[in-house]
């Protein structure tokens, strides 16, 4: 569960450090054995993440994020995450 709630606060943090943008959507549910959260600013970025627990110890986390680079480009980052690690799979 720690590792859920600190992938949860780092995207909050990444999107709301531009102060410009504005929530078009926000969704959460936290239940002792799942969760998931949607999140969409005006600035187009987007993350989504929802996990269950497997078993006594072990999550299992699948999400995505998007956002538009520096360069204009548009990034989607899809991953999951379970007792094996972080497994990210990123399209430009």
């Amino acid at each position: 569960m720690k590792f859920a709630v600190i992938l949860v606060a780092c995207f909050l943090a990444f999107a709301y450090a531009n102060e410009e943008a504005e929530v078009v959507k926000e969704f959460s549910e936290v239940n002792v054995e799942d969760f998931k959260y949607v999140l969409e600013l005006t600035n187009k970025i987007r993350a989504e993440q929802e996990g269950h627990l497997q078993d006594k110890d072990n999550w299992v986390v699948k999400g995505e994020y998007e956002y538009i680079s520096k360069e204009g480009k548009p990034i989607k980052v899809t991953y999951t995450a379970d007792a094996t690690g972080y497994h990210p799979h990123v399209e430009q």
